[in-house]
């Protein structure tokens, strides 16, 4: 789909890895990095149908679980922290945004819209990335795998974004129903669509069939413009 015009939400909630920078080659590669020394790697075919989408918590303990191993907390802290510094060390060298990302959210912001980002990925990896992109600053709330218990598909990290949005912005904000959420991954759009919002996809990590359950589809945010 191209050119895209949308009415203006009430407020944008951001997904983060396949959305702002092409991260998950580089959580592929951590991920590898940990997981191969144990006899536990996987194709990045695999990667992409199974693991795309989840906390790192979860892709854990669904590689476990694939092997029929048991993975208590005190590993899995581990693991987790193992992967955080191998990401860390993949992207020292900087991350470049998706087309069309950074100026979306310097428009939305510009504008005065309430901004969250609702992400899987641990805080201090999306902390220092927002740090390169120059858009720290950006967003009234972000939360992360370390917010919430359950990883996406489960809408539990996009209603607690909404419900902070909201105690920051109580006389924007009416309904969930009202604002957007922008996605790249099946497991995205069921979390946001469980929270009650609306989903605008971009077929950055999947084609447009896999997304189809998004109320909107795009091939880039370059394409989409919202008006009042």
């Amino acid at each position: 789909m191209n050119n895209l015009s949308l009415q203006s939400p009430e407020s944008v909630l951001f997904d983060f890895d396949g959305i702002l920078v092409d991260s998950e080659p580089m959580h592929y590669r951590a991920f590898i990095k940990v997981l191969d020394p144990l006899g536990m790697g996987f194709p990045w075919k695999k990667y992409v149908e199974i693991y795309m989408g989840f906390d790192d918590r979860d892709a854990f303990r669904e590689a476990f679980r694939a092997k029929g191993i048991d993975l208590d907390d005190a590993n899995l802290a581990k693991l987790v922290a193992a992967k955080s510094r191998a990401f860390q060390d993949g992207i020292r060298n900087g991350v470049t945004a998706y087309p069309g990302a950074v100026p979306m959210i310097d428009s939305l912001r510009a504008a005065g819209k309430p901004l969250a980002l609702c992400s899987g990925a641990l805080r201090s990896d999306i902390e220092r990335i927002l740090a390169q992109l120059g858009v720290a600053r950006r967003f009234d709330v972000i939360v992360s795998a370390d917010d919430v218990r359950r990883s996406k598909p489960d809408p539990e990290s996009y209603t607690l974004a909404f419900a902070r949005l909201s105690e920051r912005h109580a006389a924007l904000l009416t309904a969930p129903g009202k604002s957007v959420a922008v996605e790249d991954t099946p497991a995205g759009i069921r979390s946001a669509k469980g929270a009650g919002l609306r989903v605008l996809a971009v077929t950055n990590s999947y084609g447009a069939g896999e997304l189809a359950d998004a109320d909107w589809i795009v091939d880039s945010l370059e394409s989409v413009r919202f008006r009042e």
